[in-house]
């Protein structure tokens, strides 16, 4: 016996001189690229992982942005008229068509005001979860 047959575990064959093999390379990062990004982001999202959680909030902070901008807008819209009224006392004594001016701005312009102001809101919520999804579902450039 050799001592190269020595050295051999039992039941394994001898190795056979001739030229090296290949050596294949197998790298996680790799077999992780094979899926798409919209189907890692949704991922992250229903497992509520913290890229989901981050995703999810800026899309709750978008929303509350927007909620406090209008709000504003409303408060100062329909606020201030009363300290329009109370700085300029003839502004509040104008008549038009026979009705006290205060009275048509707080009576009656008001609702259509807001009646805009909440399409308004109502639109740019939706093109803001419109813009979310559109950001989930980008496919990986």
């Amino acid at each position: 016996m050799t001592a190269a047959e020595e050295q051999q575990p039992a039941g394994r064959p001898a190795p056979v001189p001739g030229p090296p093999r290949q050596r294949t390379r197998i790298v996680l990062a790799e077999v992780s690229r094979t899926g798409n990004r919209a189907d890692r982001t949704r991922s992250e999202l229903t497992q509520q992982t913290r890229v989901g959680e981050t995703l999810v909030q800026g899309l709750v902070r978008a929303q509350l942005s927007l909620a406090l901008r209008l709000s504003l807008l409303v408060l100062i819209g329909l606020g201030g008229l009363p300290w329009l009224f109370a700085i300029a006392p003839t502004v509040g004594r104008v008549t038009v068509f026979g009705v006290n001016l205060p009275w048509l701005l707080l009576g009656v312009a008001a609702f259509p005001f807001l009646i805009v102001v909440g399409w308004a809101y109502v639109r740019l919520a939706e093109r803001n979860e419109q813009d979310f999804v559109d950001l989930v579902q980008r496919p990986e450039r």
